[in-house]
């Protein structure tokens, strides 16, 4: 087993400036809803799952696209204040760097409507250009919110140089099955599950049956995020639960990319899938606690604190 410092994951996916509020609804088409505790994040599902990467211990390498704005310029630095390995980050001249506007409610729950901009200019390409970083990582970790031809083109290229492949399939979108079938293992959430599979999501029971229509299509793995109910693992063997921590919920934004990062980092290590997930549910957890994308990912250290308290 590898000891985290060495691992290397390479993730390609989003870059995003959010911009975040507290509102007590979700408003109505046309309605002037007021709103509160406005707040400034850098975020993105791939930036935020690179820098889940890195605060594990793990060191990573970051395939994206941002534009020639000062939003761009601040998520950059950033990245690399957090130890992020930038040099495949292009920047484009003709779009805006994505922005994500984000409505936190009394629940804990969110909404979240994202203008894409750079992201969507991201292009197999670029993923041919940083061949020589992926053949020195351990694992391969990719998000649906890049066009998918540069999602499958990152898979392939993790698959070909034998390298573990791993899709967190959000946003909600449905993909192709040869994506499906060139992840090793396939991560989404339950609105998520809904899309790929076609399958209503409502309970354990439809998580499972979803994610056993997703094995028909050519998954081999899925590790389904189930928010406050946990994680369901399904695969050839069957399925499996694994129970969610008791946490005071504040801000949701990010814990599903601090699960994505602490599952690749813990398979990458070598470490069985169960005991994986646990962990992935525990970094999961602790995102959940305090508001923004990147300032909830937890460390090493405070996931390991937290699991020792045996919350």
């Amino acid at each position: 087993m590898k000891q985290i410092k060495d691992i290397r994951v390479v993730v390609a996916g989003s870059n995003n400036f959010d911009i975040v509020v507290n509102a007590d609804r979700t408003p109505k088409e046309g309605e002037n809803l007021l709103a509160s505790n406005l707040k400034f994040f850098p975020g993105g599902k791939g930036a935020n799952q690179a820098v889940a990467v890195s605060r594990l211990g793990a060191k990573v390498t970051l395939i994206s696209a941002v534009g020639w704005d000062f939003i761009g310029d601040f998520l950059l630095r950033n990245l690399e204040t957090a130890g992020i390995d930038t040099r495949w980050i292009r920047r484009d001249p003709n779009r805006s760097t994505g922005c994500a506007f984000i409505a936190i409610y009394p629940s804990g729950n969110n909404s979240i409507v994202v203008d894409p901009g750079a992201n969507f200019t991201l292009e197999p390409a670029d993923v041919e250009k940083s061949k020589d970083s992926m053949a020195t990582a351990d694992a391969i970790l990719t998000v649906l919110e890049i066009p998918p031809e540069t999602v499958e083109a990152t898979l392939r290229a993790g698959r070909d140089a034998g390298k573990l492949t791993v899709l967190d399939a959000g946003p909600a979108r449905r993909c192709s099955l040869e994506i499906l079938k060139l992840a090793d293992i396939v991560s989404p959430n339950e609105s998520e599950l809904e899309a790929l599979s076609g399958e209503r999501v409502e309970g354990r029971e439809s998580v499972r049956k979803a994610a056993e229509k997703l094995l028909e299509l050519g998954a081999q793995t899925v590790v389904v995020k189930m928010g406050s109910d946990g994680a369901m693992l399904v695969n050839a063997e069957g399925a499996k639960h694994f129970p969610a921590h008791k946490i005071t919920a504040v801000d949701p934004t990010a814990a599903g990319d601090a699960f994505s990062a602490a599952l690749t980092v813990k398979l990458a290590a070598g470490v069985g899938m169960d005991d994986a997930i646990r962990y992935a549910n525990a970094a999961g957890a602790l995102a959940v606690t305090k508001l923004g994308a990147l300032p909830s990912l937890p460390t090493w250290d405070e996931v390991d604190v937290f699991l020792a308290k045996g919350n």
